[in-house]
């Protein structure tokens, strides 16, 4: 009858519902986020939330150290002021090349590019006056006076003299019909992919905006400078590659680097097609990228992390030899009026030449952010299916309120794991995602739970709540399936806890004394108890029993209970001190501990019953604790317990015992104190040992001497014991069938 009434109560689970929003919420995320240039619209949109959420990241981490090795020559208003408004004449920018070059910098990057004539050059002047007055002025003048003229060839000439200077041109990725046939890049480098004959994914160009032939015919090699800014127009990821007509191309911040180590070329590494590119390799580096060739920036800290120099300072000989010594030198501009801005995680307003800047640190420190899709996958999963499958059972059996503050602290745990784990050390994981689907599942189950749990757990409280313990309707409330009265068998570790000579010192105090004494003795053992994850069986008279593994799992559950003993012994000495002052009676207790396979659950009648635990392993416990008395010990454990805890106690063994109700000899420890104990601790259990082998080996006179002298030492009541027992063997021996055990036939 009373398991009808309950299964016409079960409705749908919180815990199912929450586990179906959870697996729902995986399967889209797998599914959305399997190509992440062309995921779901909810998760783009999520992905934009999760740059933002990396972008403060970026602003907790602060600056990062950088390799020291680059360095930026920059246009700034300081440098305009002094040499005029921009665009400067090209012998002013060829005179700049050459002042950086005198400086013996290791490369030289120009993000800058030239793509049409230098209008302020005296040759384009001169040209321009002949075509207006019909006829040549300056037709006296020989042709190579002539080239002097001009600005552009100039610059040529002082990037060809520097031998080490890497130009910089842009690609227009869109198409807009201005394509010319056979206009291409040259740089001056080898690129070959891993495998041999792998396609790398690229970011793919419609055509190149190159400088003037006049430039670029003899620079070190050329780059793109296109830096691919998202849709909020931050710069996170950078091409460094771009197809062309089914041909690569480098970066400038690549080139430069390339040239400053004096390598021949570059691989882009592609060990399995379906994934796209793995990275980059350039000598013995190896730079992480994403699956189109895109390098992740790790950004160092806002603009000023990298060291710049004013191009004024540099035209002037003023800057310091050490300050463009040896270094990678990109020349750019920070002036406002340039429009070289662009927006990093650091800054709204950061020049676009400390783009190029970090791009070389990454690859130098081989550390840049890496964003690899199957591990984000696997990660971001494993945590909406095990985050979700936990919140989901915690609502179901605790309620909204505490579900709600552990659902909230898991939100902090997943920002602050994902921050310490996977940030600071260069993994992007996406964030956003599982906190929503968090949010879901509390919604979601918190709903379910009013409407489908809370008049089942009403009725079993109002049922049982005034016939057993709250902790067992605790118990039933989450998993009604308990209420059989059978129960279930599993290892778990009981124990008996009696007071020693109770009845002698009960009859020197009023009932009331011994009531009032008795609660405060319970109270203060119960709280050891609890505190250990042990449960209060039942107390029984002066005894308590108690019990770890049930109802909740422990797999510490044996390790737990010694632990629990050593505190009551302790919690009892504290006690003694306070009864003394206080006139009450000295108080010794005797604990009995064994590990085994029990039967536990709702035991009784239909009518009346508890949880409970029973079993020849409970009976064992009950006997063990029996025996402090007799060896003069306070805590008794079996060899299974003692087998369980393994070494996390120093435990001396005391017996081979056989006990009432048992026929097979079970061997008896003390535990001595947790962990490995001290060293005079350890040295008296290795002489103990060593007489108690004398004494099963029946050589009494080495046994007698071993044994007295540890009690010369200290007059434990177990060596007296043990040197009573072989007094009376060395009168009468044991039998031959001995085999070193006492029997005990009382309780």
């Amino acid at each position: 009858m009373l398991r009808g009434m309950l299964k016409s109560l079960v409705r749908p689970s919180p815990f199912k519902a929450g586990v179906a929003v959870t697996l729902l919420a995986a399967a889209l995320y797998i599914v959305g986020g399997m190509d992440v240039e062309n995921e779901l619209g909810l998760l783009r949109e999520l992905r934009a939330l999760d740059n933002r959420v990396f972008d403060i990241m970026f602003r907790a981490r602060g600056p990062s150290p950088t390799t020291g090795s680059v360095v930026i020559v920059d246009i700034d208003e300081k440098s305009l002021a002094r040499m005029g408004q921009w665009p400067w004449p090209r012998d002013v920018i060829a005179g700049l090349i050459r002042r950086i070059d005198a400086y013996a910098p290791r490369a030289v990057g120009l993000d800058i590019f030239f793509a049409e004539e230098d209008r302020a050059s005296p040759r384009r002047s001169i040209r321009e006056l002949s075509r207006r007055l019909g006829r040549e002025v300056v037709a006296a003048v020989r042709p190579e006076e002539l080239d002097k003229l001009d600005n552009d060839k100039e610059l040529g000439r002082a990037i060809a003299e520097a031998g080490k200077v890497v130009l910089g041109y842009s690609f227009q990725m869109e198409p807009d019909g201005l394509k010319e046939e056979g206009a291409r890049p040259f740089p001056m480098c080898e690129i070959r992919m891993e495998p041999p004959g792998a396609k790398a994914p690229l970011l793919a160009a419609y055509r190149p905006i190159l400088n003037i032939p006049a430039i670029c015919e003899s620079p070190a090699s050329e780059g793109f400078i296109n830096a691919d800014p998202d849709a909020s127009g931050t710069v996170r990821r950078v091409p460094l590659f771009v197809d062309l007509d089914g041909q690569p191309y480098p970066a400038l911040a690549l080139e430069v680097l390339r040239v400053g180590l004096g390598e021949t070329g570059f691989a882009i590494l592609v060990p399995d097609q379906r994934r796209g590119v793995l990275g980059i390799r350039i000598g013995d580096r190896i730079a992480r990228t994403d699956e189109m060739c895109r390098i992740c920036v790790n950004f160092r800290g806002p603009v000023g992390t990298f060291p710049y120099v004013s191009a004024a300072d540099v035209l002037d000989g003023k800057a310091p030899r050490e300050a463009l010594e040896g270094k990678f030198v990109f020349v750019g501009t920070s002036a406002s009026g340039l429009h070289d801005l662009r927006a990093t995680p650091f800054s709204r307003a950061a020049p676009g030449v400390d783009v190029h800047a970090n791009i070389i640190d990454n690859v130098l420190m081989q550390d840049p952010m890496c964003l690899d899709p199957v591990k984000e996958r696997m990660v971001v999963s494993t945590m909406i299916i095990a985050g979700g499958a936990a919140l989901s059972a915690l609502l179901a059996w605790v309620g909204p309120v505490i579900g709600g503050s552990v659902g909230a602290l898991f939100i902090c745990m997943v920002t602050a794991g994902n921050y310490y784990v996977f940030f600071k050390n260069n993994q992007l994981i996406a964030v956003t995602y599982p906190l929503l689907a968090v949010m879901a599942i509390f919604s979601v189950v918190t709903l379910a739970n009013y409407f489908l749990e809370g008049r089942k757990r009403r009725f079993i409280r109002g049922a049982f709540g005034l016939y057993v313990s709250d902790e067992v309707v605790d118990q039933l409330v989450k998993d009604p399936g308990s209420l059989g009265l059978s129960g279930i068998e599993k290892v778990l570790t009981v124990m008996f806890a009696d007071i020693r000579g109770f009845t002698t010192m009960s009859e020197k105090m009023s009932a009331h004394e011994v009531s009032a004494f008795l609660n405060e003795y319970f109270t203060a053992m119960t709280e050891v108890i609890m505190a250990h994850r042990g449960t209060v069986d039942k107390f029984m008279g002066d005894a308590v029993m108690a019990m770890w593994g049930a109802p909740l799992d422990d797999p510490r559950h044996a390790a737990n209970a010694v632990r629990c003993a050593l505190g009551m012994t302790r919690r009892l000495e504290a006690m003694r001190r306070e009864w003394s002052a206080r006139g009450l009676p000295h108080l010794e207790i005797g604990i009995g501990l064994n590990t085994g396979v029990m039967r536990v659950g709702n035991m009784g009648s239909r009518s009346r019953f508890e949880y409970s635990v029973i079993g020849d392993n409970v009976n064992l416990a009950s006997r063990l604790e029996g025996l402090n008395k007799a060896y003069g010990t306070s805590i008794v454990l079996s060899e299974y317990t003692r087998r369980a805890v393994g070494e996390e106690f120093l435990c001396r063994e005391i017996d081979l015992v056989r006990v009432k109700g048992r026929t097979k000899p079970v061997r008896i420890y003390e535990p001595v104190a947790a962990g490995p104990g001290g060293e005079d601790e350890r040295a008296g259990i290795r002489a103990f040992e060593e007489a108690l082998s004398a004494y099963r080996g029946r050589d009494f006179d080495r046994a007698g001497a071993a044994m007295r002298a540890l009690y010369e030492k200290e007059a434990k009541p177990l060596y007296a014991l043990y040197l009573e027992r072989i007094e009376e063997f060395r009168v009468s021996p044991p039998a031959a069938e001995w085999d070193g055990s006492s029997a005990f036939d009382t309780k």
